[in-house]
């Protein structure tokens, strides 16, 4: 018995390596076979000849499936519609067209060239008043007016006002040490 038991293992360790030396036969002709070149980096760029097909100098096809299963349409040499039927529906579209048209492109508004002064102050019926002076003004001499000589109080960072009449002339007291500047009583007249 135990013989035949010895034997059975043997016979399933036999036919197994020997499945696995054929295996490796196939392995060693199939690389064979697919790689002629011992070259790996030429292998990697080219790739494998004979996968795809045997005959290396057959060139591609140029048909695709679905160009050649595509069928023009056929058309009928007889008139589908009526002649007054397809001028009805071509007036209809270019109706159509042209009021989508109008829609999206309105017209240009017509440019008013009216100045501020023709429109607001050309009004008819408008009579000017003109004030009387209560004094007599010089525009040559007299300081003018601004917003600045309103508020010079207001105003930071400007020297002391000495004179009232000319609050913004030149002045350089600010440079002059202060015991010079207390012996004067009266900055010097305006010209």
């Amino acid at each position: 018995m135990r013989r035949r038991g010895h034997t059975r293992e043997s016979e399933i360790g036999k036919c197994l390596s020997q499945m696995w030396e054929e295996e490796e036969e196939e392995k060693e002709q199939n690389s064979a076979a697919l790689d002629n070149e011992d070259n790996p980096s030429q292998i990697q760029r080219r790739g494998h000849f004979g996968i795809i097909t045997m005959d290396q100098d057959s060139e591609l096809e140029t048909l695709t499936t679905v160009r050649a299963t595509y069928v023009a349409p056929k058309s009928h040499d007889v008139r589908l519609k009526g002649i007054r039927g397809e001028l009805m529906e071509k007036h209809l579209a270019q109706r159509i067209s042209e009021k989508i048209r109008a829609e999206q492109n309105p017209p240009t508004p017509k440019t008013d060239f009216c100045s501020t002064s023709q429109r607001d102050f050309s009004v008819t019926g408008f009579v000017p008043l003109s004030l009387e002076t209560t004094q007599v003004h010089d525009y040559k001499t007299d300081e003018a007016i601004t917003f600045w000589s309103e508020n010079q109080q207001r105003v930071e960072g400007v020297t002391a006002v000495e004179t009232p009449t000319s609050p913004f002339r030149k002045s350089a007291f600010f440079t002059k040490p202060i015991s010079e500047r207390l012996d004067e009583t009266k900055p010097p007249p305006d010209n």
